[in-house]
């Protein structure tokens, strides 16, 4: 088997044993509803402004994937199928299979917190620039899931996995969680895309950093 073919295997695998049990899918809508409703209650009638409206956006899909994308490998530990994936397996299929899952799930995440949004606070999250949102979202979903990957398997072999993943987590994202509200913020003021290059620049040099600093990280992580 190809290492291409070994990786959506892997990835099948993941969507059908997600599909089963719904951990994570449960998560994420429990969590997403809970923390937009608690936003609304929070600014009754109070009119946020888009930096805020884009920060509160991002805290709610932060948060939300803490509780999903740290179990990508926890539950390989749980089902003890981790020696099987690394006699079947290379590092690098299981990376990039895990990889590709966890930007599936952030992309299904932002879809959810953005409909729940714009119908929650419809007068307030007006998205102005189309294109500028869709961009801002992408690549944030793409950073999201590269750190994600490799901070999963970090505390997948560590006894507290419960604390430890959001204590690595924050300080690797501030950076993509700063740009991609800036973004944001942006795209709900009309700005023109190109106001956005140096935003885009950023995360897109966040994601090709992480992913290949991870990819190089993820064969001495895997096997210790």
């Amino acid at each position: 088997m190809s290492a291409l073919a070994g990786t959506f295997a892997l990835l099948s695998k993941d969507v059908r044993s997600e599909l089963r049990t719904r951990y994570a899918l449960n998560a994420l809508v429990m969590f997403v509803v809970t923390s937009v409703a608690t936003i609304l209650f929070a600014l009754r009638a109070d009119q946020p402004s888009p930096t805020i409206l884009s920060g509160m956006y991002w805290v709610v899909v932060f948060f939300t994937a803490m509780s999903s994308l740290s179990r990508i490998f926890v539950s390989e530990e749980e089902r003890g199928t981790t020696m099987t994936l690394q006699l079947v397996a290379s590092p690098s299929t299981v990376y990039f299979g895990k990889l590709l899952f966890n930007t599936a799930l952030t992309l299904s995440l932002t879809l959810a917190v953005t409909i729940l949004y714009l119908i929650v606070f419809s007068e307030f999250f007006v998205i102005k620039s189309g294109p500028l949102f869709l961009i801002t979202v992408v690549l944030g979903s793409l950073g999201f899931a590269s750190a994600a990957t490799i901070i999963a398997a970090i505390v997948a072999k560590a006894n507290t996995k419960g604390t430890l993943y959001p204590v690595l987590s924050f300080p690797i994202l501030i950076v993509l969680l700063m740009t991609v509200m800036n973004a944001t913020a942006r795209a709900l003021e009309g700005e023109p895309l190109s106001e956005a290059t140096g935003d885009f620049q950023v995360l897109v040099g966040y994601i090709l950093v992480m992913t290949a600093g991870s990819y190089l990280l993820f064969d001495y992580v895997w096997k210790d």
